[in-house]
């Protein structure tokens, strides 16, 4: 029988530590969620693996370095209602769930919302709200939001998603151009985001937040 326990400790000590996140509720957050349940049964074996695992087509798992890189980044507290986009089968939000206050998750399929949702109960994260429709659209109805992240790669960040940040929230993307990625965190200051730098990473666009390609003839 797999010791998924002594897999989360090894994750977080080879995979976490190292990258210098040293926040302690995302240390024990990612060290308690089981993050074996929230991927397929087929892919089990590579969920501490240390790269992103496609859960579907179109969608992955980060692997842990970048996501809690991007969580320390985000500098949650215990107050924060978050919006995950693309939250896949509900770990990002399950562990985000253990440092903020709320979380609203993204997707947009009702049937893997669905088994998300079961995973989410199953895992006691009563604290996330699941929200069904286009990533691309956020989820305004329960915005606005003091923290945004994106659980996957972007070329451009739509308007919606822009509109849904509280005034002085903060915001962590990565930016995908021609196959170099940068993650990117933005404060938002009187009603327009401003971004800087912090660290290179990189992981599939998601549909949605793509750059409109422009045809000449």
């Amino acid at each position: 029988m797999t010791d998924f326990a002594t897999r989360r400790r090894m994750m977080v000590d080879t995979q976490v530590r190292p990258s210098d996140v040293t926040e302690f509720p995302i240390i024990e957050s990612m060290l308690t969620v089981p993050r074996e349940i929230f991927v397929p049964g087929e892919k089990v074996e590579a969920a501490y693996a240390g790269d992103h695992v496609e859960l579907w087509p179109g969608r992955h798992l980060l692997d842990a370095r970048l996501f809690a890189k991007m969580l320390e980044s985000l500098d949650l507290g215990n107050n924060d209602l978050v919006l995950d986009i693309g939250t896949g089968l509900g770990y990002s939000s399950a562990v985000i769930a253990r440092i903020a206050e709320a979380v609203v998750a993204v997707e947009d399929d009702e049937d893997q919302v669905a088994e998300a949702q079961g995973l989410l109960t199953e895992n006691h994260s009563d604290n996330v709200i699941l929200h069904t429709g286009p990533l691309a659209e956020g989820a305004a109805e329960h915005g606005p939001y003091d923290v945004i992240i994106v659980e996957g790669g972007i070329e451009t960040l739509p308007d919606a998603i822009e509109s849904q940040l509280k005034e002085g929230g903060r915001i962590a993307c990565i930016f995908v151009e021609n196959a170099l990625g940068t993650v990117k965190v933005g404060h938002k200051w009187d009603g327009s985001i401003a971004w800087r730098h912090a660290f290179n990473g990189i992981a599939p666009v998601l549909q949605g937040f793509e750059k409109e390609t422009a045809f000449a003839l």
